[in-house]
């Protein structure tokens, strides 16, 4: 069954929800959390004001329903949004989450329609005046710089453009939501967190532009060598070989025979968005959650068998990837990403 109403009726429907708005003991001045409207489903955000012009909104909510949502001409704030599950549709063809975040610039939202699917939705969204453009990344004369005025339209259409996800970008969005932190330490972690976040979607928009300069291109032969790489990595999870013996075994050398480390840890990130250790660990995590879901297993084992030597290590990492930790999730509990 699909509901269908306008960005104003929902707007109205979690703003009655907003006026007792939900405040625990471990909440932080400057944030607070709303429950979803139980007309609409399950769930709710957190709200944090990371500095006095950002806003950041921690998803966790479903719809009872697939909804569509008809929104008219409105002025629109720059805003950058990643799901790690569920997704948001325009008609226009444009989609955030699976397998692509967003970016709406700042200026004049065209009348549309979206549609949100009825799944569970997880992820970060962020809010901003485009004037902040100026704050953060201003030219020697105090304006915008030219390659970020497609993001501050003003009474121009607004730009919206898709970024496909990357490992480095849900390993950011996942550090956002479970922020470690407490007081002044958190609005700092995650004001730097935002900024990584924006700098990681607006990446290969900003490579492509006219005066950039580009990363250095690799060659063929070896591209295929961190993708052989890759493969080694995959299929040697629970005792991986250290980075010099991977560069080797690839055949990734200089001329006089040298291993060029860099090479290998440079051309990584470009192909694959993220670093040799966190594909890693990532996978790991994955591989981890698979035999814990399973059962008949212990912690101990589980960790021993993705090649983890210190119980205490592995279960720092699975919380930090997943938000729970490794019994939680032997003993049935959801995480972040279900």
């Amino acid at each position: 069954m699909t509901i269908t109403m306008t960005a104003q009726e929902e707007e109205e429907l979690w703003d009655e929800v907003a006026q007792s708005f939900v405040c625990d003991a471990t909440s932080e001045p400057f944030e607070f959390t709303y429950e979803m409207p139980k007309q609409l489903g399950k769930g709710g955000s957190r709200y944090i004001e990371v500095h006095p012009e950002i806003s950041l909104a921690i998803i966790d909510c479903q719809y009872h329903n697939d909804l569509i949502i008809k929104c008219t001409e409105s002025e629109h704030p720059l805003q950058f949004g990643v799901l790690l599950s569920g997704s948001v549709i325009d008609e226009y063809g444009g989609k955030l989450g699976e397998g692509y975040t967003c970016i709406s610039g700042g200026g004049i939202q065209r009348q549309m329609s979206i549609k949100i699917p009825q799944k569970r939705r997880v992820g970060v969204d962020i809010h901003m005046s485009s004037n902040v453009l100026k704050t953060f990344f201003p030219t020697t004369d105090g304006e915008i710089l030219p390659q970020l005025r497609l993001l501050a339209k003003g009474e121009d259409w607004q730009t919206l453009v898709y970024p496909e996800i990357t490992l480095a970008i849900q390993g950011v969005v996942q550090q956002i939501i479970n922020c470690p932190y407490h007081g002044v330490t958190k609005r700092m972690y995650l004001q730097a967190k935002v900024l990584e976040l924006m700098t990681l979607q607006l990446t290969p928009i900003l490579a492509h532009q006219e005066g950039l300069q580009p990363s250095p291109r690799l060659k063929s032969q070896t591209i295929a060598r961190i993708h052989h790489a890759r493969e080694i990595l995959h299929s040697h999870l629970e005792n991986p070989p250290l980075l010099l013996e991977l560069a080797q075994q690839v055949g990734i050398s200089d001329a006089c025979g040298g291993l060029r480390l860099r090479t290998l840890r440079r051309g990584f990130q470009e192909l694959f968005g993220t670093t040799v250790f966190r594909y890693l660990t990532d996978k790991r995590m994955e591989w981890a959650e698979q035999l814990l879901r399973q059962g008949n297993i212990t912690v101990a084992e589980v960790a021993h068998q993705v090649g983890y030597c210190e119980q205490g290590r592995f279960a720092s990492a699975f919380k930090r990837r997943f938000g729970i930790i490794p019994s939680e999730c032997l003993s049935g509990k959801k995480s972040v990403l279900d």
